[in-house]
């Protein structure tokens, strides 16, 4: 499990994460909402020691991913990371965007590498892509492209950072039908998202971040049917 505890973030004088705490189990799906600037972005980048933090631990499977003696590239492989902006080498197809790190990171023989590819890209639903080139794809292809390349490491977490917001609208759905997918056969996941109606439906529970402050976290129903903060009212209000 992803163990949060008391965590504090700070970008020069602003304080990004004021204290959170938040602990996820194995097969959990936790969205994470809230305004721009809430800290929720920055939250998924120090799980994954991306970023450094100012206190507090952050521990994934009981090894604390901001200790010294922690292998960082060992512990990524747990954890998948998808952004809204992946950017795949041009220069390679599909395929060998895909192929790339199982191979490099952790030396997969060639056609083990190839195989766990076509495997993860069939699973996106890009089977009729692997020879195509990045710039011939949609934003959402491109998208479950990089959802198939962290998963072609066999992550144990996935963190997913608004991978929809830099698509059209006509392309979200493809995008959160393959989260959806990943929920539905189990995959660990925090998702930090815009679209209300996918963490309604995909999360085990929803947080609620507001300057920097985890404000509520619930199961979906109460959260968004009696929502308890003040912020967190305003906000949903907002984004009806």
């Amino acid at each position: 499990m992803i163990e949060i505890q008391n965590v504090r973030k700070s970008f020069g004088s602003l304080e990004v994460l004021k204290g959170i705490d938040l602990t996820v189990q194995k097969g959990e799906v936790v969205t994470v909402i809230g305004g721009s600037g809430s800290g929720k972005s920055t939250l998924l980048t120090c799980i994954n020691g991306l970023e450094p933090i100012d206190s507090g631990r952050i521990l994934v499977d009981g090894t604390e991913v901001h200790a010294k003696a922690t292998n960082l590239n060992k512990l990524r492989q747990k954890i998948g990371i998808v952004f809204q902006q992946w950017n795949a080498f041009p220069h390679l197809t599909v395929l060998e965007n895909v192929m790339l790190a199982p191979r490099k990171v952790l030396g997969m023989a060639k056609s083990e590498a190839e195989a766990m590819a076509v495997k993860q890209l069939t699973h996106v639903g890009l089977a009729d892509k692997l020879k195509t080139y990045p710039s011939r794809m949609s934003g959402g292809q491109q998208q479950r492209m990089a959802i198939a390349r962290a998963l072609a490491m066999s992550p144990d977490y996935m963190l997913f950072d608004e991978v929809t917001s830099a698509l059209d609208p006509q392309l979200v759905g493809e995008v959160l039908d393959t989260l959806r997918m990943l929920a539905s056969e189990g995959m660990t996941m925090i998702c930090v998202t815009h679209e209300m109606k996918f963490a309604r439906e995909v999360s085990d529970r929803v947080a609620f971040f507001h300057k920097g402050v985890m404000a509520e976290i619930a199961a979906p129903a109460e959260l968004f049917g009696a929502p308890k903060d003040p912020e967190l009212q305003k906000f949903l209000a907002a984004t009806h």
